[in-house]
């Protein structure tokens, strides 16, 4: 019998893919890219195992994959706009919101997210490089109350409010404050739904309430930085290390013999 393999990089991914089967592990994130999709791919097939789990380090990359893939947990009139047939789309039948944002696909910290005054003008860029297919258009919500979750399995756990009077993206990257949040059970429960979901064994996630309903899912991300939290980087990549090696040792319990490559 031949050993279930386990690869810790992606180097040893690389250099053994064509050895991997249904069983194997792999312990390492793959950098997700439009010449690197066929692998993750072709290793679901295989069913590989993956810690993160492969749908999670799809969602962590794409802000249009999580507007399509967790739709059902985010806010109002949030689309994908890949062409600009669908924008035509949401152009007929509007929004009764002034003023949008859009987020392109692969950016963070806010870098990525862009005010618009009305749809035509958004229009008149779209496809250009100053806006690149495919983006997630969003009305602009006035009352928008920003949350920061994060959340590291069962160990760990924190939230805090994000608010920045100066800049409509409230994130502290733009100078935003942060204040401690004690999350009610259905939030709790929220995160959980979320995570499940997208097959995230932990994150941070940032929650919306929005004319005071919610909560909803702004964005989702296996790693995220803790500027504003109480965790300090030492104790978090600690808490990290811990869930993969508890996820290796469960996972070793029904695959044996294995080999590390």
């Amino acid at each position: 019998m031949s050993p279930f393999y386990v690869i810790p990089t992606y180097q040893s991914l690389l250099r053994n893919f064509p050895l991997l089967k249904k069983g194997d592990l792999l312990l390492t994130r793959i950098p997700i890219r439009p010449d690197n999709f066929h692998l993750i791919f072709d290793l679901q097939c295989r069913e590989v195992i993956s810690f993160p789990s492969f749908l999670s380090q799809i969602l962590s990359a794409s802000k249009v994959a999580q507007a399509e893939i967790l739709r059902e947990f985010m806010p109002p009139y949030t689309y994908v706009i890949k062409n600009q047939v669908s924008l035509l789309q949401v152009m007929q039948n509007p929004p009764p919101y002034a003023g949008f944002i859009t987020k392109k696909d692969q950016a963070n910290c806010g870098l990525g997210v862009k005010l618009w005054r009305d749809l035509e003008e958004l229009f008149n860029l779209a496809g250009t490089q100053a806006l690149e297919f495919p983006f997630v258009l969003q009305p602009l919500f006035r009352d928008w109350k920003d949350l920061r979750v994060i959340v590291l399995g069962e160990l760990y756990k924190e939230a805090y409010l994000r608010e920045n009077p100066d800049n409509f993206r409230q994130n502290l990257f733009f100078g935003g404050k942060a204040t401690p949040y004690e999350l009610s059970e259905e939030e709790t429960t929220f995160c959980k739904r979320v995570m499940e979901r997208g097959g995230f064994f932990f994150a941070h996630l940032d929650l919306a309430y929005i004319e005071g309903k919610g909560p909803y899912l702004s964005e989702i991300n296996l790693k995220g930085g803790i500027k504003g939290a109480s965790i300090k980087p030492l104790e978090y990549e600690k808490i990290l290390h811990r869930l993969r090696e508890d996820f290796f040792n469960h996972w070793k319990e029904e695959h044996q013999p294995f080999e590390i490559l």
